[in-house]
């Protein structure tokens, strides 16, 4: 919103204040989504001083509005009204493509999406198709249809409306320390006949 990797590669280059961005106090935040992630953005977004707005199925609707929040309307509301919208949604079939080209083009020109969790939560081809035609203006982006991306080739990458990182959303050195220790406990717990955080119980009875 604040055009901060534009005004950074400007001033680099020895130019001064590029261009004038939008404050996110007073507008509002659209969570799609509401478990652990998103209901920790929320409370982010109300930080800012921003109105937050949930879409989500039903108990968890009702749970954001038991935290405070306003559960919107409909879903075509929800694309309607929001100046941002952060997706924070499990990719299963039922949500695969669940953002569709015409959720994006009911967004404003001046609104923003936000995908740190799964590029197929978007109808395949829509994102790029919809920014090119300003509805919704800007993306920030950290998962792509296809990853790795290299030699610099997709196409949201060319565009100046849309901010882009190479799914590094849970790439920290403490992050991977705490999974790798995770891994290690489950490795070891098997090894010595005591396999914990067990999803699929029948493995262990038939062996």
């Amino acid at each position: 919103m604040r055009q901060i990797p534009q005004q950074v590669a400007a001033l680099k280059a020895g130019k001064w204040q590029i261009g004038v961005g939008r404050s996110l106090r007073q507008k509002t935040l659209g969570i799609y989504g509401y478990g652990r992630i998103g209901s920790l953005v929320a409370s982010w977004g109300k930080a800012f001083g921003m109105q937050v707005v949930v879409w989500a199925r039903e108990a968890a609707r009702a749970k954001a509005q038991a935290d405070g929040y306003t559960a919107a309307r409909t879903k075509q509301a929800f694309s309607d009204e929001c100046d941002v919208i952060s997706l924070h949604l499990r990719l299963v079939e039922a949500t695969r493509g669940i953002v569709t080209a015409a959720d994006l083009a009911r967004m404003m020109p001046t609104s923003l999406i936000v995908n740190t969790s799964h590029a197929s939560l978007i109808e395949p081809g829509a994102l790029v198709t919809a920014l090119q035609a300003g509805r919704p203006g800007m993306a920030a982006v950290d998962v792509f249809e296809e990853e790795p991306v290299l030699g610099a080739a997709h196409p949201l990458l060319a565009m100046e409306n849309v901010v882009c990182t190479p799914h590094i959303g849970y790439v920290t050195r403490e992050e991977y320390e705490l999974q790798f220790a995770d891994i290690f406990d489950q490795i070891n717990a098997y090894c010595a006949g005591l396999p914990i955080n067990v999803v699929n119980h029948e493995v262990l009875r038939k062996s």
